[in-house]
């Protein structure tokens, strides 16, 4: 799909510095851009060599100067956060692919099934028993849908889902393929050297707008619920244990794992491969760097490194000091030998 300047403005409410009636034809990376493409320009990095740059359009934040630009050619889009603008009409260039909403024949559904309007049901989805799926939703090949489940309007689970028994899914939830929900969660008590499963009688709850990336685990709850609050979005890899809380708008990188029982703040960052015990909280608004392994409660409004966690500052000190550990050791022997010596040397005068 091709647009111009001006109907680009639009869709983005930008303000045009430039030819308004250009027409752009697709989108490229910044360093990749050539005329007729768009792009985008928010970091300092990029902003410095918009000069250099061959895009027909570049966005770009609001307070951005175009008077200090001598050579570049293209039209600039002023507004507000450009990376989000950007997206916006990457999705008016490449919509998505619009299916007639249908139930395949093929799909198996249970009794008492309550379906709404719209909705796609592709071949090989197994509904259970007793089930409520919501307007709008679309359910990919190969999904499982256990007993008691419910899935709110205008929700997609894509290919080879599983989500177990009694789960709720709240509205426009994206969750992506490989994903198992609703599993029983680790729980095991040790009797006579013996490993006895515990019975999970819970759930996980889902609330709206959350976006759970492709093979992530959710156990339900041993007791009550998992509850996964509204906004969250994890990415691939990441396993969350039975009765865990992550609070609103929270992020969740690849292969964090979160332990049963601990609660995560609304608007917190876990970044990749960070680990969280169990039964401890992670306050709002805090932030836990890779590979980082949070081994108690954090207030909120803190940026945590390393294992054990400490804060972000001294983690950075110590990463620089480890390298040089080998070199200290050197010295210190050197320097055992030497105060050696010197005691020898002493002791030998001592005793003339």
């Amino acid at each position: 799909m091709k647009l111009t300047i001006s109907q680009i403005a639009r869709i983005v409410d930008a303000r045009i510095v430039g030819e308004e009636d250009e027409v752009i034809h697709d989108i490229a990376s910044f360093p990749q851009a050539k005329p007729g493409e768009l792009t985008f320009a928010s970091e300092p990095r990029f902003l410095k060599t918009i000069d250099q740059s061959q895009a027909g359009a570049i966005i770009v934040p609001t307070d951005f100067d175009h008077k200090v630009l001598n050579q570049f050619q293209g039209a600039l889009l002023k507004c507000k956060n450009p990376r989000v603008s950007f997206f916006k009409v990457v999705s008016s260039i490449y919509p998505k692919k619009q299916i007639t909403p249908f139930v395949s024949p093929d799909a198996s559904i249970g009794k008492n099934v309550t379906i709404g309007k719209e909705v796609i049901i592709h071949p090989q989805v197994y509904i259970g028993d007793d089930v409520i799926i919501g307007d709008r939703v679309q359910l990919f090949p190969h999904v499982f849908i256990g007993d008691e489940v419910s899935i709110g309007d205008g929700s997609i689970v894509k290919p080879n889902v599983t989500i177990m028994e009694k789960s709720r899914i709240g509205k426009q939830v994206l969750i992506h393929s490989g994903t198992v929900i609703g599993s029983d969660g680790f729980g095991f008590a040790q009797q006579d050297d013996v490993h006895e499963k515990l019975e999970h009688t819970g759930y996980v709850q889902i609330d709206d707008h959350v976006e759970i990336g492709a093979c992530n685990t959710i156990d339900r709850g041993t007791l009550g619920k998992t509850h996964i609050q509204q906004g969250v979005k994890t990415d691939n890899l990441v396993h969350i244990a039975h009765n865990v809380r992550v609070g609103k708008n929270t992020l969740l990188v690849a292969q964090v794992g979160i332990a049963g029982s601990a609660s995560i703040g609304d608007n917190v960052i876990l970044a990749g491969r960070a680990g969280v015990t169990g039964h401890i909280h992670v306050g709002d608004h805090t932030i836990v760097g890779p590979n980082a392994g949070v081994v108690s409660s954090v207030p909120s409004n803190q940026i945590v490194s390393g294992f054990p966690h400490m804060p972000h500052k001294k983690w950075l000190k110590i990463a620089a000091f480890i390298p040089r550990l080998l070199d200290f050791r050197k010295k210190i022997l050197s320097l055992e030998q030497r105060v050696k010596k010197i005691e020898t040397t002493r002791k030998k005068s001592e005793n003339k």
